[in-house]
């Protein structure tokens, strides 16, 4: 599960937040599986969608990351959790996206999307109101 300010992420759901906030991100991994699996990181890569097939993950001035953007995951065992923590800080208005990618610990392989069960994660970074 991914909770974005404390709401589940799913497919049709767009989590709003304002700009200058922190936004709490909180990633669940389950272990489905009868062996434990890592250790293994997480990385979440903000970007926009232009709508047009073309993604700009060049955000370093609209967005930013309070502590790191990776997690690195030692294990898992066999049914159960492991939470992670995070924050993001919005500087910009506009529509945002999370790409969250899971690749093997001290080396950049990522592992295959069919391991996973990835929400689409929506943000709407908005102005304060007054």
């Amino acid at each position: 599960d991914i909770l974005v300010d404390g709401k589940v992420c799913d497919c049709d759901i767009v989590v709003t937040c304002q700009v200058g906030d922190p936004v709490p991100l909180q990633v669940k991994l389950t272990n489905r599986s009868k062996h434990s699996v890592g250790p293994f990181a997480l990385t979440v890569m903000p970007y926009q969608d232009y709508q047009n097939g073309v993604h700009n993950y060049d955000l370093q001035d609209a967005i930013t990351f309070v502590g790191s953007n990776t997690f690195h995951i030692d294990s898992v065992k066999p049914t159960k959790d492991s939470v992670y923590f995070g924050a993001l800080l919005f500087l910009y208005t506009g529509d945002f996206y999370l790409n969250i990618k899971f690749h093997e610990d001290n080396c950049s392989r990522e592992l295959p999307l069919s391991w996973l069960c990835l929400p689409s994660v929506h943000i709407r970074a908005m102005e304060p109101v007054a």
